[in-house]
């Protein structure tokens, strides 16, 4: 039986990037098993409003979270090591997420939309690269075997428009068929037994 896991996030978002990483763990796993599944990614983004150009994603966490920003970001810190995921703060760029969101759904019509969206979170949350910068995202397309091209913006925007109809305020939110949405970083425990029902 082959399934459709919805998953919908946004690349800054560090619970996007646990709930992503759980996923693609429990996909194999599930995979392993003789299970067929695809991963549709639908955007969402946090700060329509941010710039290509981006600012330090620091200051961005200091006016979140004022004096605890230290704090808060050593707690995610050492939670993402658990997770295997290496986060790096110190020269991460904040920008807008929209040419990311454009090439991941490119990717996905390559058959690399999984392998897309994990460079993409690595390449925020790891190597501090800007994900808005056209040609750090063409360097990371071809890195990931993907075909760059320029189209797709009209679709994104209406795919964005409907994300947000559909009544997302948050993310990651994770749709199974024919059951309520999974929201927020859910345990790999959480996304396999709503994986389990599909099993061969």
């Amino acid at each position: 039986m082959n399934t459709t896991v919805q998953f919908v996030a946004d690349i800054p978002c560090v619970w996007s990037y646990f709930g992503y990483t759980r996923l693609r763990r429990v996909l194999a796993r599930f995979r392993a098993q003789g299970g067929r599944a695809d991963v549709v990614f639908r955007p969402y983004q946090l700060d329509p409003d941010a710039t290509v150009a981006g600012e330090p994603k620091m200051e961005v966490l200091r006016r979140a979270f004022g004096q605890d920003a230290a704090s808060a970001v050593a707690a995610i810190t050492a939670k993402a090591e658990t997770e295997g995921l290496r986060l790096r703060h110190d020269k991460a760029v904040y920008s807008n997420t929209f040419e990311a969101h454009r090439i991941i759904a490119v990717a996905a019509r390559q058959g690399l939309g999984e392998e897309m969206a994990e460079r993409l979170f690595r390449a925020h949350h790891t190597d501090e690269l800007n994900v808005a910068d056209v040609d750090t995202l063409k360097g990371l397309a071809a890195e990931t075997g993907v075909r760059w091209s320029d189209e797709g913006a009209d679709e994104l925007r209406a795919e964005l428009d409907r994300v947000r109809r559909s009544g997302v305020r948050g993310v990651p939110v994770f749709q199974f068929p024919g059951r309520p949405p999974l929201t927020g970083a859910q345990s790999e425990q959480a996304l396999q037994a709503a994986l389990a029902a599909y099993l061969p």
